[in-house]
């Protein structure tokens, strides 16, 4: 059994972690650890959630969470800030390991960051390095993503939407798939088979038109 810790950083009630406008960070790193969350469990995997929206969690009480389960990842998600409570021209997304990291810590990162990057086309500020709790506390491959600044008002906006924080999320899942060798299934159903070429392609337009992907084979 694969056993993944997903933490979504801090809570609602966690002092500042908010954007110049208001935005709670607790909102975007739980949302996109709710996506990858569900995407790991349809592929069968075990994932385990450290954080509450009602309180936030002691750093010791997520790594110790993740080590007592004997979790095989440990993956953080946060949103990241620059320069205090004011807008500024920083954006983009960062990845951070422990100074010490393995190998395996190593490869992890470079996996899902490019998933990442590639999922939400924003700025690729690099994997670093960083001495967090969580990264030195816990005993399995550990990364903290940074998926854009609040204090960008680009990053801020796409932080604030939905279909943003569905992508930083499963892009997040399809890294730690792809590290796990357990790529995301994919079903294929067939929608008719014609004995004329034309008859084909009529239902291939009517496929499309109906917002599915189609092709003759």
């Amino acid at each position: 059994m694969t056993i993944v810790c997903i933490d979504a950083g801090h809570s609602y009630d966690t002092p500042g972690k908010r954007s110049p406008d208001g935005m709670n960070e607790y909102a975007f790193n739980r949302a996109a650890a709710l996506a990858a969350k569900q995407m790991l469990q349809k592929e069968g995997i075990t994932v385990l959630t450290p954080h509450r929206d009602d309180h936030d969690v002691p750093l010791s009480a997520r790594t110790n969470l993740a080590n007592d389960s004997k979790a095989d990842l440990f993956v953080s998600i946060h949103a990241n800030a620059f320069g205090g409570s004011v807008w500024n021209g920083v954006k983009g997304i960062e990845t951070y390991i422990h100074p010490l990291h393995s190998h395996d810590e190593k490869q992890l990162a470079h996996t899902i960051h490019s998933k990442l990057i590639q999922a939400v086309n924003r700025p690729d500020r690099g994997i670093k390095t960083a001495d967090f709790h969580v990264l030195r506390e816990t005993k399995m491959p550990a990364v903290l993503f940074e998926c854009g600044f609040m204090t960008n008002r680009e990053d801020k906006q796409l932080l604030a939407s939905e279909d943003y924080r569905t992508k930083c999320g499963e892009a997040i899942a399809e890294g730690i798939l792809d590290y796990l060798g357990r790529s995301k299934k994919i079903y294929y159903v067939q929608a008719g088979a014609f004995s004329q070429k034309e008859l084909a392609q009529k239902q291939v337009a009517a496929l499309e038109k109906a917002g599915f992907e189609a092709i003759i084979k």
